[in-house]
């Protein structure tokens, strides 16, 4: 077989095309774009880690301007409450000035009508008596037929209303 022969020298030239080939395109990819290649990668994971990086610290900064928020929205709050706890304070005490300053014109009122109750009742009663006393003398004056002067008609009604 001639081919068979023939096979070393092939093969020989075979192995060498294929080592340049691979050499070639070893030294081509290699050496020359799988560099590059992994420059990019390389880039690509350092801007993702340094957007992650600003994303938390843009995360960080939003977490503390909402809690300096809510801290102010609290204070104005507490600020709010004691508005309002002062101005009832306020409300309050005007209206207790007020229902006091009311309470003594009431109380004088009433005072002063109960005297003026007490009087008229001294008057009326003064002139029950009177009355009183004059018919006294005239009841006696028809039943008995004698008379009884006004002082003793006035001193008998005067015990009788004490008594009653």
């Amino acid at each position: 077989m001639p081919q068979i022969a023939q096979l070393p020298e092939f093969w020989s030239s075979q192995v060498f095309w294929t080592l340049i080939f691979f050499g070639l395109t070893f030294f081509v990819i290699g050496r020359g774009m799988v560099p590059k290649v992994m420059e990019t990668v390389a880039m690509r994971d350092k801007q993702i880690s340094d957007d992650l990086a600003a994303a938390q610290a843009a995360r960080d900064a939003a977490d503390e301007q909402e809690e300096a928020w809510r801290k102010r929205e609290s204070d104005n709050r507490a600020q709010a409450q004691a508005v309002i706890a002062k101005a009832k304070a306020d409300a309050a005490a005007a209206s207790e000035k007020k229902i006091a300053a009311a309470q003594k014109r009431l109380d004088k009122k009433m005072a002063d009508a109960e005297a003026d109750i007490a009087a008229a009742r001294s008057a009326a009663m003064a002139e029950v008596e009177g009355v009183a006393a004059q018919a006294t003398q005239e009841i006696v004056a028809k039943l008995a037929g004698t008379s009884v002067d006004s002082t003793a008609a006035t001193a008998a009604v005067k015990e009788a209303l004490a008594h009653g």
